[in-house]
């Protein structure tokens, strides 16, 4: 498990650690830096697996951008040579600690940033480590100063153990689910599984979990009846070809599709494609589907969770993702706008964990962990949830409006 994380010097962020859980929600005005966030771990999965370029930064699902919008550029502050990027994990072995310096000059950009350092320790031992000169298990060897020492050493000595840790971090990415691709109308760029990082796979990850063969009907590990009380206009749900009656030949479309069942239209005329059904409907399918599915990472994020979503129905759908999750041994950050997802968390299991984050003075983005004390107890007994008292401005992570 995580027991904390470091980022330096990346975008806004000047100097932030945290200790995450299984579910993280991050709440915060716009521009506090959330996604930043969310981005610096897609470049510690990148450092961590192998290398850091436009390639692996785009198959995590972190946006393309210079080593000038990369590095933190305060207006007090000298330009960073390095980011810095580090993880605290601990598991049976002990508690590793994996720190990297990744530098690319902002003057002329390289194509991949340079490992300017890396280390991995396991409790007070050190595992492997580089900055100018490379050690590895105290043989003197040479290596592509482009390349992760993690990843080229992980199959040997010590390092070996840590594969629970680099299996977790390589794999992460950032979903973004949007409209259109889950309509079926626009390609995903990311085909990553097991949904495309913008849900351009969720026919496909819709029929690996619907088991419709016997009475006790499931999505993934659910109960079909449940998911029902989710989407509660439809009344079956199936995948296959779509028909000239159900989806014009002008609107692109998969060979295969979602078909729900209306349950308030006529037999015969109630059958609808992803194109004209709720959309609501689909960012629900998509965020339970990446929850249980078995190809979806051991990590991962979703920015804008609550997209399309009526406050009842995201507050729901949070308390169950939280549920999946757990139940799934996954780790997953989210971001939300929406206050009703808070009311969704179970705060008192330490698994799930709220942050704001917010902005100080100087324009650094800081992240504090909301934990449920004797005075929040005592404002849930007058009545106050956690949703009226984010817009009520007493967690933070609100502008100043």
């Amino acid at each position: 498990m995580i027991t904390q994380l470091f980022i330096k010097h990346f975008k806004s962020i000047f100097d932030v650690s945290f200790k995450p859980g299984m579910v993280n929600v991050l709440i915060g005005s716009n521009g506090s830096g959330k996604s930043a966030l969310l981005e610096a771990i897609g470049v510690l999965s990148a450092a961590i697996d192998e290398r850091v370029d436009d390639s692996a930064l785009t198959y995590r699902g972190v946006r393309l951008g210079t080593p000038a919008l990369y590095k933190s550029s305060f207006k007090d502050t000298n330009l960073p040579l390095t980011i810095e990027l580090g993880i605290k994990w601990r598991d049976e072995h002990g508690e590793w600690n994996y720190n990297v310096n990744l530098n690319n000059p902002v003057e002329k950009p390289q194509p991949a940033w340079e490992y300017h350092s890396e280390r991995l320790d396991l409790d007070d031992i050190n595992i492997f480590g580089r900055s100018r000169a490379t050690k590895l298990h105290n043989i003197n060897i040479e290596i592509d100063k482009y390349k992760s020492l993690f990843s080229f050493s992980k199959g040997v000595g010590s390092v070996k153990n840590a594969e629970t840790l680099f299996n977790t971090f390589s794999e992460y990415a950032i979903y973004s689910p949007n409209t259109f691709t889950l309509r079926g109308v626009q390609p995903d760029p990311s085909q990553r599984e097991p949904l495309g990082l913008q849900g351009g796979k969720l026919s496909e990850v819709v029929n690996d979990m619907l088991r419709l063969e016997t009475d006790d009907e499931r999505f993934g590990n659910m109960y079909l009846d449940e998911l029902m009380e989710l989407i509660d206009w439809v009344d079956f749900m199936s995948v296959g070809r779509p028909t000239k009656d159900m989806l014009s030949p002008s609107v692109p479309s998969t060979q295969k599709v979602i078909r729900f069942q209306d349950r308030f239209m006529k037999k015969g005329r109630n059958e609808l494609t992803p194109y004209d059904a709720s959309e609501g409907s689909l960012y629900v399918l998509f965020v339970l589907g990446l929850a249980m599915h078995a190809s979806s990472p051991k990590m991962f994020a979703i920015d804008n969770f609550d997209q399309a979503m009526n406050p009842r129905l995201a507050r729901k759908v949070a308390s169950l993702f939280c549920e999946q999750i757990i139940k799934n041994n996954k780790i997953a950050f989210i971001t939300t706008h929406n206050p009703y997802v808070l009311d969704g968390l179970n705060l008192s299991d330490n698994r799930i964990r709220l942050f704001t984050v917010d902005r100080n003075l100087n324009g650094h983005t800081r992240i504090k962990r909301i934990t449920i004390d004797d005075k929040l107890l005592q404002m849930g007994k007058e009545g106050y949830t956690l949703s009226r008292l984010w817009v009520m401005g007493r967690l933070g992570g609100v502008p100043n409006l």
